[in-house]
């Protein structure tokens, strides 16, 4: 029971690392996996060797490196530990225990490996065998291991004669003596005999590769130690013979290699067992079956010096007799022979070759030969009943036992299964073939044995007894090795499997299979071997598992499991992870069936009764098993009455006779059940039926309900099913279309009554009309199809019915959806007719719905299951061009072109369709070149290119090449695109389009030819990773490319230029050149003879130091070689590392890394798993094998850091505080707490302040440190900091001192202080009391006030919270916020002077509201989407005009100079600037990526203006061009953001403001009002204003009446305010009737009734000023009845309430009051004004009402969202930063204040102050000057300038100024987290915004833009062409020219012609 040599390198590394690392993975115990849990762990302070467990399984023995365990089962809790090592030895000497041992050697401490733990439970004891002493065992106490049970070797006296005992060597060198050699054993207790103790250990002798090399020729293994030996262990006898192998004066019971063979022979032991043969089966001291046979597996190893030597794996037995012919130990008489002799050990030795792998049936095999396809080394063995189930693997080549170095990766290794009757016939096979038949092939004997018989095998005239056959005998040949290798195939492979157990549960073999990287694998086999099931779970990562694995004595289905460093108990099945009993029997888990009565999966002993039948259900039967049930009937009708219900219930469920049962039908309803007789398989259950009251709600447009029911055995559920309840009344209701049709065919039974046209559940209710049967009967629609008609033309429309004689001559109308109704008459019996049937579409075309509703009966419709459809279509829409507009043809539209109006219109003259159109208008092309093989994908945009796709099959060319079009990427008119074709040379040519008429591209397409040069780096490691470059010319061409590595992989991560192509090479299996080759258009493949290398892959064979501390940064210098082809290399820790840290390489051999900082340490050192990634890839060494299942391959660190504490360092004598005096040399004296850390001195770094601190002595505990330099600085206090890696920590402060004269003035002077401050003391005392009875007044005042404050902000939050509840349910209900569409919001956005709703409101007359419902806002703005309108004379030249100055325009050069050349003009105003740069935006709005060039460039221009200045002060203002460029550009970008995550949190805000203001009075005249965040609007007057709730109706926006609140203070003008926004608040506000369009009249009595208006003869005069009528004045009561009406009479007594002269008109404040105020004294003055500033407070309460509001804003505008993250901001601050580092600012606060200015300043205060251009609201001056209040708050939270705030700051200011700062961490935050994010290449970005363009495509009237900037490039006509030709590149280009074109064709009467439109 201990490692096989392979496994035990990994023992002699530190115990301490290794107790650290398991303690950790015990903390992160993994959770439970598939079928698998672990229930308990106990982790070994060392590493583990042995385990073994007592009879029972109560007690675990757990040995360890150096330690014993005693456990308690099976919690795994610690009862007894006893250390067991390190002790002083050396291999070379005795064991100490040999009396007058003398060794020359030095002994020093060693390690104790355990090597053999075996119990007995018969003597109570515990074989405990260690490798120190030469392999010396301990017989121990199995009660208390610390207590050693029998003393040996004992002392004097200790034989059974009194006499001293003789010790042999032999009796001592039990076990291996070296921590990687095997040992295993057996403890042999049969009737009869005295127990013995099997031993087999692997040679660690002179020879072998565990002996010392130090030249030494004293060996004392190979005398004293054999291979085999069967000693005595009879602890209760004759101690003298404890241990011994001797069984005659002249033998030994031992099996021993001869010296000369030990190389040949190199045995290592996996496992020893006792298996039972075909006789008697006897006791075994564990509780299972003995036998007469022990079996050893074992693996002859390969000899180093022999090529062909490979490893082996054996299996041998010997016989040990049986009760009636029992061997003895030490000569007792036995069965030997017929003299009486006893049997040698080696007399029934055999063994033979296990074979796993190869080709059953292929004879000849040389055991031992390894093939490509064996596994040739065993790993681990388990025996069952029949059959030997064993993990093998396959061995590397030759080269000795492993060494301590490290694990390797895991081997590929398979489970095969062996037959115990194959082996002993084989045996059998092979004794007769020596004995009888003499075969030299298949059987030999091992002369190589020192107690063998030694000749071969001979033919004898002998008759083999059968005891002969299977056990041999002392005059035969012995012992024997079987020739022929006993085969299997794999049942199951994967990498690094090291142990199995097996478990044969319910018609299942259940394989337990354990991993190198600590997982546990149960596999389902079925009779056949084939796995049917697998499942996994980790149970010590990275942890090796023993190759002993033992299921629990006294629970078999939980599993005992060893590791490296713990001891786990397994569940072996966690069933009740399965909830349903489909789920527990399909996962085909051995262990796991269903508990029918307790409805769970669980194991079967833990179901209650499992023993009887049908209570617990096995898996092998499968699912059908599972009972389910049947209700009769399954649907019930509603109107039926149902007394009782039949349940059929199925499948294995035990008999219910005689239980309690029950029918549960859910929501506490519960019934009593009773059960009637019937088989086990089929059982009756009745119930009563469900109470009609207790009938679940149907839900809405459904015609049933399911009801799930079930069967309750013992109050639990045991089964369910479904029965539907269905209600044929609703049928007809929820399919109003189909109601006939939907009825007759429903599921259950319904009837259609025609005269009631309804659907019944009883025919008895049709009350004798005509009924139908089926849903052929039923009067439908025949769907038939008509031609298309145009817009607004009446038509009349047959429509052809079935079956209609059931409806005959009812009264129909015909409806073609909401609101469109015409009147429908018979023609005859199956036909009616719609007639003048009118309906209008602005779409291309609409299909309106045809259905016949029934007059009488509305919502009665005639069955229509195919929907008839009428198709109207408006030729003016979607057809721009002559093409578009002819090719309508074919959708059968009456379209035809005008050429004089340019406008797609109805043919309704029946004009002939002319048969040509214009010429193809080409207007761009991309790409514009391709390789010359074609192929590639040329998209050309224009107009008029084709009607449709026949027009272009053949039409376009380049030059003479063909370019073949695409059907399924052919835009009519609009676009083609085409593959090119093949050409013969490099060519360039416009590309044409001959649709009737040629049109030719005024860009060119260029054939070129592809040149690839050479490929940098030529090498690379095979794993793959390398980014290499291509290098050539011509490479940026066609459409699509591929780089491929040997024509099968691909380079990934393409980017490109014209000359290079960049990409990351793909990893291969081997070293090989491969040629890499450039495909263009998937054509041929350029290569030149570019080849690349893949070089072996780099090594990393040691990282040092191997300690690291938590917080990370020690430098690891990592080994090996091959670096130089790394790239980047990074490291990682991932069990507990925070970060990857990147790695520097030095040289091809050397690495160094910073250590990451650890997370989640909580105790001492922990080693965990180091990985390294170079070029990318998960660096791996090459040792892998292909995987049949690649998961569970799971990826083992070779390496390993330990994690300790940070260290820590104070001073001498912990003080806080050291003075220095300047111009004195400094000596620090630093004291360390004791580490591991191993720190060397070059990795400490002091320092006092900046200055560096030279370190001169460094030990254990102490640092010293000089610093010689003075200390410059005007600082008295500097900080004294001590770092190591990223630790730092300050552990004083040093203080600067002054001279002694220093020292003597301060005295003074402080005395004197002292004298003036008990004169001061004296006078301020005598004041103090006089003041403080003042101070306690006011206290008390403010305490009042501040308790006053706080209640109104309490409750105003309070009602304030419940309002916005209300909205927000308002918001989701409806039509939800009013946004602005797109077009709307640019306009306002770009052009706020002009196109502000709210100034057209008042311009533009009211309309009546009804004309407005449902419609979108009008904007008038000539840039949106609509005709250019210009007179036909002028629009020839104007267009042509048009389009050149465009294409001017989309020249990068050109648009600079003209921008540049405008701004320079001291005429061109700043207005004049941000028009131009609006029109630009507009113009440019298709071609976003164009549009940031061009505003990068001039921003570029921009920045080194300001960077020459004051570079602070750059896009502080809109003051150029670009400027307001960029503001359009933000606001372009940010639109979707705004929308989707502000435009909520910003909505409500406003609501909220609106509702605070509104819940105060407010001065209808001044504005001002009680709540509100300006003080400039603020009332400062107490007005009682008292609230009223007013019933209110009013025919509009949907609702009829409403209960509004008001105050009795409100004008009329107010109440009818806000009884329009209680009315109208889902409705735009656009769509809002104005107040003076509505009248509010109260109904006093029931007969008197008054009009209430603002002023009329009732109003009163104050002061020579009238006062506006309130409803106070009016005397309207609470809950008042009023009507509010639309009038046609416009109320003219006033015009809006907030112009009113306010000489003449006041509201609540007399403005008289202020202004007499400056007449009075300035006393006077003050004593007044005092007063008004106590109404301040009402600041802080509107305020802290409405924080929650403004917070959720500004974290909304400050977040970032995971799934649309902010690109646009992303990119355009990595471009200020490059621009920044560009020209050297590297002051922070700079490149701040440009985020600022270009984000937060530009884009988001413009829209918090005008919060109309985003919603269409309605935005009063309050809300205007509160939201200023709120965008200061924003700009001072943006700012980085502190706040200098007193007395007499601002309000605006002061009211902020505590949530600043919080505000300013979430700006700095949001900064950082877009630094943060990856950079966007320029192909992303270009990506981004085409999509931005696309979204907007056509919304705006782009030749009005063009026009409105020709007129500034007219009126600076002379400065433009002076500033083209002064360019180099204009006038290279030739653009003065173009530029004068355009003014030559737009001068033709430019604007006579505008003036005219």
């Amino acid at each position: 029971m201990v490692p096989r040599a392979r496994r035990g390198a990994s023992q002699v590394l530190s115990p301490d690392r290794r107790r650290a690392l398991f303690c950790l993975l015990l903390l992160l115990l993994p959770a439970p996996g598939g079928g698998l849990e672990v229930q308990h762990k106990f982790v070994s302070a060392t590493a583990t060797n042995n385990f073994a467990l007592d009879r029972s399984g109560s007690r675990i023995y757990l040995a360890a490196v150096n330690r014993l365990y005693q456990l308690s089962g099976p919690n795994l809790t610690l009862e007894v530990e006893e250390q067991v090592g390190p002790r002083e030895d050396n291999p070379l000497c005795h064991a100490p225990q040999l009396p007058q041992a003398s060794c020359e050697h030095a002994r020093r401490p060693t390690d104790n490996y355990n090597k053999l733990l075996q119990p007995d439970p018969e003597q109570g004891i515990l074989v405990v065998c260690g490798s120190v002493y030469q392999g010396f065992c301990q017989l121990r106490s199995m009660d208390n291991i610390s207590v050693v049970a029998v003393a040996f070797p004992p002392g004097a006296g200790g034989g059974d004669d009194g006499e001293q005992v003789t010790v042999f060597p032999s009796m001592l060198n039990v076990a291996a003596n070296h921590a990687n050699a095997s040992t295993v054993g057996l403890v042999l207790q049969q009737p009869g005999q005295d127990p013995r103790l099997l031993v087999a250990a692997t040679y660690t002798g002179l020879g072998s590769p565990f002996f010392p090399r130090n030249q030494s020729l004293e060996d004392h293994r190979f005398e004293n130690t054999p291979e085999i030996a069967i000693r005595a262990l009879d602890a209760r006898g004759d101690l003298a013979r404890l241990f011994t192998f001797d069984i005659n004066p002249s033998d030994d019971n031992i099996f021993k290699i001869k010296q000369g063979s030990k190389e040949r022979h190199r045995l290592s032991f996996v496992h020893a067992f006792l298996h039972p043969p075909d006789g008697p089966v006897l006791p075994s001291p564990l509780g299972r079956p003995g036998g007469s046979y022990a079996y050893l597996a074992l693996n002859s190893e390969a000899n180093a010096r022999e090529k062909e030597s490979h490893s082996q794996s054996l299996l041998a037995r010997i016989c040990l007799g049986d009760s009636a012919e029992a061997t003895t130990l030490n000569g007792s008489s036995g069965g030997g022979g017929p003299n009486g002799e006893t049997k040698k050990l080696t007399e029934s030795y055999i063994q033979m070759s296990l074979q796993c792998g190869g080709k059953a049936g292929s004879g000849g095999t040389k055991a031992g030969a390894a093939g490509g396809d064996l596994f040739n080394r065993l790993v681990s063995v388990f025996p069952a009943s029949e059959l030997l189930f064993g993990v093998f693997e396959k061995a590397a080549s030759p080269a000795g036992f492993p060494g301590p170095g490290g694990r390797q990766a895991p081997p590929l290794s398979a489970l095969c299964v062996f037959r115990f009757a194959e082996i002993e016939e084989a045996i059998r096979k092979a004794r007769h073939s020596c004995f009888v038949e003499p075969d030299s092939g298949l059987v030999t004997v091992l002369d190589s044995v020192v107690q063998g018989t030694g000749p071969a095998c001979e033919k004898r005239n002998i008759q083999l007894q059968p005891e002969q056959s299977d056990c041999g005998a002392a005059h035969l040949q012995h012992p024997l090795s079987i020739l022929q290798p006993i085969k299997a195939r794999p049942v199951f492979t994967s990498a690094g499997l090291t142990s199995v157990a097996v478990s044969s549960v319910n018609n299942y073999t259940v394989v337990f299979l354990g991993t190198a990287n600590g997982r546990l694998l149960k596999i389902n086999l079925n009779g056949s071997m084939k796995v049917i099931s697998r499942e996994s779970i980790t149970v010590a990562y990275g942890e090796p598992v023993h190759p002993l694995m033992q299921f629990d004595p006294s629970d078999s289905s939980y599993l005992y499991l060893m590791t490296s460093h713990q001891i786990a108990h397994v569940k072996v099945s966690a069933c009740d992870q399965y909830t349903t009993c489909t789920e527990c029997l399909a996962a085909a888990d051995a262990y796991c069936g269903w508990c029918t009565l307790e409805t769970r999966c669980s194991l079967r002993y833990e179901c209650a009764n499992f023993v009887e039948p049908n209570f617990w259900i096995s898996p092998s039967g499968g699912v059908n098993q599972c009972p389910s049930m049947t209700i009769i009937p399954p649907e019930i009708n509603i109107d039926e009455e149902n007394q009782a219900m039949l349940i059929q219930i199925h499948g294995n469920i035990p008999n219910l006779n005689g239980m309690k049962m029950s029918c549960n039908y859910g929501n506490d309803v519960t019934i009593l059940a009773t059960a009637a007789t019937a088989d086990s398989w089929n059982q009756f259950v009745y119930c009563s039926f469900l109470p009609r009251e207790k009938y679940p709600a149907f839900p809405s447009n459904q015609d049933h309900v399911i009801v799930q029911t079930a069967v309750r055995v013992n109050d639990r559920n045991i089964v369910w099913a479904n029965f539907t309840i269905y209600d044929c009344k609703r049928t007809g209701n929820s399919y109003p279309k189909t109601a006939c049709i939907s009825c007759l065919s429903a599921k259950w039974k319904c009837y259609w009554c025609t005269q009631r046209y309804t659907c019944v559940s009883n025919a008895s209710e049709c009350e004798g009309s005509i009924q139908m049967n089926k849903s052929t009967d039923c009067p439908h629609i025949v769907s038939t199809s008509a031609a298309p008609v145009s817009t607004g033309t009446s038509q009349d429309i047959t429509i052809t019915l079935k079956n209609a004689a059931f409806v005959k001559e009812m009264p129909l109308e015909c409806h073609f959806g909401a609101d469109r109704i015409f009147e429908a008459q018979w023609v005859n019996v199956s036909t009616v007719q719609c007639s003048n049937v009118l309906l209008y579409t602005s779409e291309k075309r609409h299909l309106f719905p045809v259905n016949l509703q029934l007059r009488e009966k509305p919502g009665r419709f005639i069955d229509s299951s195919q929907m008839m459809t009428v198709e109207i279509y408006n030729c003016a829409t979607g057809s721009a061009d002559c093409s578009q507009c002819l090719g309508r043809e074919d959708l059968g539209h009456q379209c035809i072109w005008s050429e004089s109006s340019a406008s797609c219109r109805l043919n309704t003259e029946s004009l002939q369709i002319p048969g040509a159109c214009p010429p193809p208008e080409v207007r761009k092309i991309e790409p514009l070149n391709g390789p010359l093989e074609g192929g590639t994908l040329v998209t050309i945009r224009g107009r008029n290119l084709g009607r449709r796709f026949s027009d272009v099959v053949n039409a376009v060319r380049i030059g003479n090449v063909k370019c073949s079009p695409l059907q399924d990427r052919y835009i009519v008119s609009e676009e083609i695109v085409c593959w090119t074709g093949e050409a013969t040379e490099e060519f360039s040519d416009v590309v044409t389009v001959n649709v009737s008429r040629e049109g030719r591209s005024r860009e060119r397409f260029s054939y070129v030819l592809p040149v690839v040069k050479f490929i940098s780096p030529s090498t690379g490691p095979k794993a793959g990773g390398t980014k290499v470059t291509i290098a050539g010319n011509n490479l940026n061409v066609g459409s699509e490319l591929h780089v491929l590595v040997n024509s099968t992989k691909e380079c990934r991560d393409l980017s490109r230029t014209d000359t290079t192509i960049t990409c990351t090479m793909p990893g291969v299996e081997i070293t090989t050149t491969v040629r890499v080759c450039v495909q263009f258009e998937n054509k041929s493949c350029i290569s030149d003879n570019c080849t690349f290398t893949y070089e072996k892959n780099p090594v990393i064979t040691n990282i040092s130091p191997q300690k690291s501390q938590v917080s990370g940064g020690r430098i690891i210098t990592v080994e090996g070689n091959g670096f130089l082809m790394a790239q980047n290399v990074s490291m990682v820790v991932p069990a507990i590392g925070k970060e990857q840290t990147n790695c520097k390489v030095h040289t091809d051999t050397v690495i160094t890394c910073p250590s990451p900082a650890a997370s989640n340490i909580t105790m001492g050192s922990k080693p965990a798993p180091v990985d390294f990634y170079i070029n990318g890839r998960l660096y791996a060494e090459d040792s892998l094998f292909p995987l049949e299942h690649p998961e569970d391959a799971i990826h083992i660190s070779k390496f390993h850091l330990e994690y300790y504490a940070d260290p820590q360092f104070f001073t001498a004598k912990k003080e806080k505080w050291i003075k220095h005096h300047p111009g004195e040399p400094l000596t620090l004296v630093i004291h360390k707490e004791p580490d591991n850390l191993g720190l060397e001195s070059n990795e400490y770094e002091v320092k006092i302040g900046l200055i560096s601190c030279e370190i001169q002595i460094v030990s254990d505990k102490v640092i010293h440190c000089s610093v010689n330099e003075s200390f410059s600085t005007s600082k008295r206090q500097l900080p004294v900091t001590i770092q190591v890696g990223k630790f730092i920590q300050t552990i004083a402060m040093l203080h600067l001192g002054g001279s002694e004269m220093a020292i003597t003035v301060s005295i003074v002077i402080c005395s004197i202080l002292l004298l003036l401050s008990i004169v001061a003391l004296f006078v301020f005392c005598t004041k103090s009391r006089r003041a403080e009875r003042y101070w306690q007044k006011t206290l008390l005042q403010m305490e009042e006030m501040e308790s006053q404050i706080r209640e109104e902000i309490r409750k105003g939050f309070a009602e304030l919270q419940t309002d916005m509840t209300d909205l927000t349910k308002e918001l989701n209900r409806s039509q939800g916020i009013p946004f602005l569409e797109y077009k709307y919001f640019v306009t306002r956005t770009f052009f706020p002077k002009c196109s502000s709703l709210y100034e057209e409101r008042y311009i533009l007359p009211s309309q009546h509201l009804y004309s407005q419902m449902g419609s979108q806002i009008q904007e008038t703005h000539p840039l949106l989407l609509g005709e250019w309108k210009i007179p036909e004379n002028c629009r020839p030249n104007m267009e042509e005009g048009i389009a050149l100055f465009s294409t001017l325009l989309n020249n990068k050069h050109f648009l600079i100079v003209f921008v540049h050349a405008l701004e320079q003009q001291k005429d061109f105003a700043v207005r004049d600037r941000c028009n131009l740069a609006s029109l630009l935006t507009i113009a440019l709005h298709g071609k976003l990526e164009y549009y940031t060039s061009i505003m990068k460039d001039l921003l570029v221009d921009l920045i080194d203006a300001s960077a020459s200045k004051n570079p602070k002060l750059m896009l502080r203002r809109t003051e150029s061009v670009v400027e307001k460029m960029l503001t359009n550009w933000m606001s372009i970008c940010m639109y979707s953001f705004l929308k989707e995550t502000v435009g909520e949190p910003f909505f409500l805000l406003l609501c909220a403001i609106k509702q605070q203001i509104n819940k105060g009075s407010i001065d209808a005249i001044t504005g001002k009002a009680r709540y509100t965040l300006n003080e400039e609007w603020l009332l400062r007057e107490n007005i009682e204003a008292k609230p009223r709730n007013l019933n209110v109706s009013f025919q509009g926006c949907g609702m009829d009446s409403l209960s509004v609140r008001v105050m009795d203070t409100d004008t009329l003008s107010q109440v009818k305010e806000k009884i329009l926004e209680a009315f109208c608040k889902n409705i735009p506000y656009s769509q809002w009737p104005r107040v003076e369009d509505v009248d509010l009249e109260w109904f006093a009595t029931s007969t008197d009734s008054y009009i209430l208006r603002d002023l009329d003869d009732t109003s009163v005069m104050e002061d020579g000023r009238k006062k506006l009528n309130t409803l106070a004045h009016y005397k309207v009561p609470d809950g008042a009845s009023l009507a509010m009406s639309l009038t046609d009479k416009k109320d003219t007594t006033l015009s809006r309430v907030k112009d009113l002269d306010t000489e003449k008109y006041f509201h609540l404040v007399l403005p008289t009051d202020e202004l007499n105020e400056n007449k009075k004294s300035h006393r006077q003055s003050h004593r007044k004004k005092v007063l008004p500033e106590i109404y301040l407070t009402r600041l802080l309460s509107t305020k802290g009402t409405l924080q929650k509001f403004l917070d959720d804003l500004f974290k909304a505008i400050l977040s970032i969202r995971e799934d649309k993250p902010p690109v646009a901001i992303k990119y355009f601050f990595d471009f200020l930063e490059e621009q920044s580092e560009k020209r050297g600012i590297s002051d922070p606060d700079t490149l701040h204040i440009w985020k600022t200015n270009s984000l937060p300043l530009r884009f988001w205060v413009n829209i918090l102050k005008n919060p109309q251009f985003v919603f269409d609201i309605d935005k009063t001056d309050h809300i205007d000057a509160c939201l200023s209040v709120i965008a200061q708050a924003f700009i001072d939270a943006c700012s980085i300038s502190d706040l200098q705030l007193g007395k007499d700051s601002p309000t605006n200011k002061l009211l902020y100024a505590k949530e600043i700062p919080e505000y300013r961490k979430i700006v700095q935050r949001y900064y950082k987290q877009i630094h943060d994010m990856p950079p966007l290449s320029e192909q992303e970005m270009n990506a981004h915004l085409a999509e931005e363009s696309r979204k907007c495509r056509n919304e705006f009237n782009t030749n009005v833009a063009m026009t409105e900037i020709y007129k500034y490039a007219k009126r600076y006509r002379n400065q433009i062409v002076t500033a083209l030709d002064s360019n180099p590149t204009t006038r290279r280009t030739q653009l003065q020219h173009k530029f004068e074109q355009v003014i030559a064709l737009m001068e033709d009467n430019i604007y006579e012609c505008c003036s005219e439109a």
